[in-house]
Order: C-alpha cells, then structure tokens, then sequence
C-alpha cells in the first residue's frame, strides 16, 4: 500500500506541470481560440532561463525565478503581438503552423544561447517533507502543488470576478461586438499569450530541480499539456487541472506497475480513449472547431 500511495503522490506532482502548461493552452483558447503549440516552449525556457542566471551567472534563485518568468511572458507576448497578430491570413490552420514554427524557432535559439548541456538547479526554499507512514511528499513537489494551487485560485478570480477576465473572453466569442464595447481583442489576445507564457515559464522553472533545465523539454511537455488540457476540456481551467493530475497519476501507475516505456503511449492511449467517448473533455461542454 505504501509503495501503491508513493506512486500516486509522484503522479500528482507531475500532473500539476502537466496541469500548469494545460492551462497555458486553455487562457491563450479562452482569449484567441488558437492552440497554441509554441506553449511546451515557454516552459522549457523557464526552466533553462532560470538554470543559466542561478547557476552560470550567480543571481539569487528568488531573483533568477523573477526573470526568468517575466523573460518568458516578453516572449510570449512578443509571439502573439509581432508574430500572429501580424499574419495576413486569419486562417487557424495558418495560425497554428506559425506557431509550430515558432516552437521550432525558439527551441534553436534557446540551444545556441544556453548551450546543449543538461542543467540542474537547486530547490527552491526550505520546504518541510510531509511524511505519512512511509510514504512522503519531497520538498519541491510541494512547491510545485502549492504554486499549482495559488495559480487556478488566480485565475478563477481573473475569470469569474474581474470585469477584465470577463473581457477577455467576450474579446474571444464575440470580436467585433466587444471592440463596440472598447474591449481591444489584439491587447486581449497578447496579454492571454504573456499570461499563459508567463505560467508556462513558472512551470518549466519549478520542474527544473527535479528533471533538469534542456533546451529539447518543450516539446515533451507541450504534447503533455495539450493532452491534459483536451483530456479535462479544451477552455475550461478547471478541466485542464483536472486533465493534467488525471494523465500524470496514469503515468506514474503504468511506469510503476508496468514499465516506465510505456507511460508515455498509455497517457496518449487515455486521450485517445476520451475523445471517443466525450469529444468535449471530462469537464467540457463546448465542442471544439476542428484546424
């Protein structure tokens, strides 16, 4: 039983980045109704962002967390303001190989300025182990569930309370009615994309002590992402966090009781498997425009 619990704790701290760079996916649809597959990208440029200003430049790991989030939101916002805000063709398939090509672009020179190396950063703070019988939680996977926490509670708030998070989602469903109303969808659509950045970065910089800081990350957490966020239901925060802890405690049973070979086509095997039997998500209600 202990070993069984120790799996499913390992599993809920993966599934919270994977609940993170779900949620990137989710507030960049809520805003612009893209997909967004640059978002693996901003996670692993948090992570490499923060590596090489604690560790090759000696800044306070307080301080490198700092910038390497604001660092990552600039890029993000400069994605969606300079890049596909600019594109002639509003297609979404269009759109979304821009984005493609951005992954691809940011992941070159993510290599080139911060080498090829693999990175290790040190944990954040001292945080108590909590200890149940045998079974603990570590120090970082706490940071990681409690940053999770404060980041869903932030933005149900932004969503459900603010005049600004409703906004940005009227800027969405409904464009030219919202600029009638002097809601800007361009201004909404580049702050949706530094927000999400921005969690992605923070993401990619809280998993960096525990799978190191590497330039090839992005991908392998996007895909993770994009599968959490399909697998809760594509705009929906709450189902992306729910996706995200669902495909990561998956991940963590089959690589415990099966073989850690597997994980990766088990968790796709569980997208699979929901999109027949719910195409909206286990949360979702809308049902998604094919690209």
């Amino acid at each position: 039983m202990d070993s069984f619990l120790q799996i499913i704790i390992s599993g809920v701290v993966v599934g919270c980045i994977y609940g993170m760079a779900a949620l990137g996916f989710t507030i960049v649809f809520n805003a612009t109704k893209l997909i967004n597959f640059a978002n693996g990208e901003f996670l692993m440029l948090g992570g490499v962002i923060l590596a090489g200003l604690a560790t090759g430049s000696g800044f306070p790991l307080p301080v490198a967390l700092l910038l390497a989030v604001g660092a990552t939101s600039l890029v993000g916002s400069v994605l969606q303001g300079l890049i596909l805000d600019q594109a002639k063709s509003r297609d979404p398939l269009t759109l979304v190989m821009l984005t493609i090509g951005a992954a691809l672009a940011l992941r070159g020179m993510a290599s080139l300025i911060f080498g090829r190396d693999v990175n290790f950063v040190p944990e954040f703070g001292v945080m108590p182990i909590i200890l149940i019988g045998n079974v603990y939680v570590p120090s970082q996977g706490l940071w990681i569930m409690l940053v999770l926490a404060a980041v869903s509670l932030a933005l149900w708030f932004l969503y459900s309370k603010t005049a600004f998070g409703k906004a940005m989602r009227a800027a969405s469903q409904e464009p030219r009615a919202a600029a009638l109303c002097g809601i800007e969808p361009r201004t909404t659509g580049i702050i949706a994309f530094a927000l999400a950045a921005g969690i992605g970065g923070l993401a990619g910089a809280l998993v960096a002590p525990i799978a190191a800081a590497f330039y090839e990350n992005g991908i392998f957490l996007g895909l993770k992402g994009f599968a959490a966020a399909v697998v809760g239901g594509l705009g929906n925060p709450l189902g992306a966090v729910v996706g995200g802890l669902l495909i990561g405690v998956i991940e963590s049973i089959s690589a415990g009781y099966i073989s850690s070979g597997y994980k990766d086509a088990i968790s796709f095997l569980t997208l699979i498997i929901v999109l027949i039997v719910r195409p909206a998500g286990l949360i979702g209600r809308a049902v998604v425009t094919r690209v």
